[in-house]
């Protein structure tokens, strides 16, 4: 916000509201203007004065580049609004309400303005015991919604799956496999019925042994691709629901003797680092997801406000990437 009103990068904006010496001074001056106009208060101001703003980040994952990813627009939306942002785990224990009660308790006693929560499962009891505690929640790319107007950020996750299945179509693949996230997730679902949709677009009739579930991970990937090159007629091509599992599936064709993409098309879906570093390079569907972890962090700021929302649910687009995992089938080129 602070970078916008001066007309700035966000990084030259950081550098004058974090004290740094190397930015022009005219530049300086509109900075520190612009924060004035919105009340921008400086986080060593704050830690001279009051306590500062704070906000719970809560993963199931830490270390996944996707987690990453997220955190890293958080962050950033949390240093333009001058909020401090705690990166916490998941609790994993299954006491039902008293549990849940006991979590939100925590974290009003702390004075958490409120709680972003990533790729996680929520139970109906914790989402009524923030309520109780009046903490706003805002979930990304939810696993489930308990309630329909709990507020979520993700991705349009059915165009995603539709545009990678259509691509693999124009390059002529006709059986194509699908190597899912867990059936419960609400995203994995998405995906699922894109690729089924852009089938049946194209008359293709979707089969019920070429679509699998599993982990959003490396090793739920290879063991889906496993079995999808087991089969009799296998897959000449497979569309996995996030890059770690494509790239447990490359490692299952590579471990058949089979080459990516000569034998074998695949393609992934976020667009992390893992995408660009993988040998060959995934094809993938990007999902912004450092821009759904700034939404996330500038949505729940306007709960906390006590503004009201237009939509409980945000979706940003996602497009296709197309770089060296995909190719037409061996008998077509």
């Amino acid at each position: 916000m602070v970078a916008d009103a001066a007309g700035v990068s966000l990084p030259t904006a950081s550098k004058v509201l974090n004290g740094r010496g190397d930015v022009a001074s005219a530049t300086r001056t509109r900075v520190e203007v612009a924060a004035r106009d919105l009340g921008y208060v400086s986080p060593s101001d704050r830690r001279g004065g009051l306590p500062g703003r704070t906000v719970d980040l809560v993963f199931d994952d830490l270390v996944s580049p996707y987690s990453l990813e997220v955190l890293s627009g958080v962050t950033e939306a949390g240093t333009e609004a001058g909020v401090d942002v705690v990166v916490n785990r998941a609790p994993r224990d299954d006491a039902g309400a008293r549990s849940a009660d006991d979590w939100a308790g925590r974290l009003k006693a702390v004075g958490r303005e409120g709680i972003i929560i990533v790729t996680s499962e929520l139970t109906l009891e914790q989402v009524e015991s923030f309520d109780r505690a009046g903490l706003p929640l805002v979930v990304i790319d939810p696993l489930n919604l308990p309630r329909v107007e709990v507020t979520s950020v993700g991705a349009t996750n059915f165009s995603g799956g539709l545009t990678a299945t259509e691509h693999l179509l124009s390059l002529g693949h006709r059986r194509i496999g699908f190597a899912g996230g867990p059936e419960r997730a609400a995203c994995g679902q998405a995906r699922l019925h894109g690729h089924r949709a852009a089938l049946e677009k194209a008359g293709v009739r979707p089969e019920p042994d070429l679509a699998l579930h599993g982990a959003f991970s490396y090793p739920a990937g290879l063991e889906m691709g496993t079995r999808l090159l087991d089969l009799p007629r296998p897959p000449t091509a497979i569309f996995a629901a996030s890059d770690t599992t494509a790239l447990g599936v490359v490692e299952a064709a590579r471990r058949r003797g089979l080459r990516v993409p000569d034998d074998l098309s695949v393609v992934g879906f976020d667009d992390t680092i893992l995408a660009t570093l993988a040998t060959p390079a995934l094809t993938v569907v990007r999902q912004p997801l450092p821009d759904m972890g700034r939404v996330a962090l500038r949505t729940l700021l306007r709960l906390a406000a006590g503004e009201s929302l237009d939509s409980h649910h945000v979706e940003l687009a996602t497009h296709l990437v197309v770089r060296d995992s995909t190719a037409p089938p061996r008998g077509e080129r």
